[in-house]
């Protein structure tokens, strides 16, 4: 989107990282609720359905972790450097104004 629409629209401070970030959460969301709704399904084909779009799921979770890793916005194998970032995430989301 275009700077100047952005912060006309108060939008001027989402940032890439704190959209992939939430892509990333939503996506981890996703795996979990379909994996438990696997486990839930009573007919096969249900089940059959559920699985492949687990499968899909789980592809584009590793997509977004793919991408994150080479911008370095996520270190999940480094506990304190991943802190740190995800703290200047949620303080970034939080000066976003609300109206």
């Amino acid at each position: 989107m275009n700077p100047l629409l952005e912060r006309l629209m108060g939008m001027h401070t989402i940032t890439d990282q704190v959209i992939a970030t939430d892509l990333l959460n939503s996506a981890k969301s996703a795996v979990r609720n379909y994996a438990m709704a696997i486990t839930e399904a009573i007919s096969p084909e249900i089940r059959s359905v559920l699985e492949r779009q687990l499968d899909d799921a789980i592809a584009l979770h590793e997509q977004i972790v793919a991408y994150m890793l080479d911008k370095g916005w996520y270190h999940p194998w480094n506990l304190k450097e991943q802190l740190e970032l995800d703290v200047s995430a949620i303080r970034t989301a939080m000066a976003i104004p609300t109206s």
